[in-house]
């Protein structure tokens, strides 16, 4: 099967990055073929083309027609869409605050995929897809590429912070706090700390504690870490074997986990550690987390897709007013968001909007306009 998946950025290594990169891995060890789809390109392409994945910034130079897409992110979905017109999709959303995540809803586009459940429920409560066409299909791992560490020493040493978002001005002095309180020296890896994360795989075993969440703190955890959910947002859990499976797929109400960012929080975690425990968790992790058992699954969903596809053909129609909806949605967004930026254009749209709604001040407000552009020199 031809794989093309997209993407937003292929600029600086991120979770979704990874994410691909794993997968292609899988599927070209399962004999298929993978291509993927960004106009942004840089260090995250470079990585994927290291391991043989085909990268475009362009549909016109894909290698071939795909049989499926996979898509992140709504705009390069809706790209991918409009480019090959016949092709069926799987839309994977890997997070439910973001607006690239907001599922396109296209006769093409024939089931949707959530890496947790808020993400998942997301999908159907908010923007309608029926339940029947989201799995939830949680984050897995490499585990060719992460292997296991040596046993954790009685007592941590060594603690990392994984993430991006550590700045001085984020979560990163409590951290610096917490460890120091403890006794472990500590280092940060993300971009917010002039550190980029270019070979986790070759870090991760150095740390007996990591500071992390999403997919890092999985990468951490089937290495042999351990791990305490932790970012700018606030304080999760030590992950443990009692509440790993929650945390895995975010399943219930996850947000009692959490705590706002404090030291005397985070020594709480900390004073969990429990090198045993870490142990039983990370097999437990590569049990349940492999890459090879768990992308088998999205491909039983791209294989769903096309004899769907097959099945009931494609209506143009159908397509191109999806397309004309996505456009007409992403417009007004992006309005939204400039106005959001200039405070005083906001307000001017708001005024004009109320003012206009009056008949007789709406036509007077329309002969100004016009005069006034007639008056305004041009050029």
């Amino acid at each position: 099967m031809r794989v093309l998946v997209t993407n937003a950025t292929l600029t600086i290594p991120s979770g979704t990055d990874t994410y691909i990169r794993d997968l292609g891995v899988t599927l070209r060890r399962m004999g298929h073929e993978v291509a993927v789809y960004s106009n942004l390109l840089g260090e995250a392409a470079q990585e994927l083309r290291a391991v043989g994945i085909s990268v475009v910034d362009d549909l016109a130079a894909a290698p071939w027609t795909p049989d499926i897409l996979h898509c992140h992110h709504n705009m390069e979905a809706m790209t991918a869409l409009l480019h090959f017109p016949a092709t069926p999709a799987v839309f994977v959303a890997h997070g439910w605050t973001e607006w690239l995540d907001v599922p396109v809803r296209h006769p093409r586009v024939l089931r949707y995929v959530a890496v947790d459940g808020p993400t998942r429920d997301t999908m159907a409560r908010r923007h309608g897809i029926p339940a029947e066409r989201v799995r939830l299909i949680p984050n897995f791992v490499d585990l060719d590429r992460f292997k296991p560490r040596g046993p954790l020493p009685k007592t941590p040493r060594r603690a990392l912070v994984l993430s991006h978002y550590a700045r001085e001005d984020t979560h990163l002095p409590v951290v610096r706090e917490a460890c120091t309180r403890r006794g472990l020296s500590l280092d940060v890896m993300g971009y917010g700390a002039g550190r980029p994360v270019r070979r986790p795989e070759r870090d991760l075993g150095d740390y007996d504690v990591v500071f992390a969440k999403g997919r890092a703190a999985l990468e951490a955890t089937v290495v042999g870490a351990a791990v305490i959910v932790c970012d700018a947002f606030g304080i999760g859990p030590m992950v443990t074997t009692e509440n790993a499976k929650v945390l895995w797929t975010l399943e219930g109400n996850f947000m009692q986990w959490y705590s706002p960012l404090g030291v005397d929080a985070l020594l709480r975690e900390m004073d969990r550690y429990d090198p045993a425990d870490a142990a039983e968790l990370t097999r437990w992790a590569r049990s349940v987390a492999d890459a090879d058992q768990i992308v088998p699954q999205l491909v039983g969903l791209y294989e769903e897709a096309r004899a769907e596809l097959a099945r009931e053909g494609v209506d143009q129609v159908a397509d191109a007013r999806a397309a004309a909806a996505y456009l007409r949605w992403l417009s007004r967004h992006v309005k939204e968001r400039l106005v959001e930026r200039d405070p005083f254009a906001g307000f001017a749209v708001r005024l004009r909007n109320r003012l206009t709604r009056i008949p007789v001040l709406a036509f007077f407000l329309l002969r100004l306009s016009a005069r006034i552009r007639a008056r305004w020199p041009r050029g």
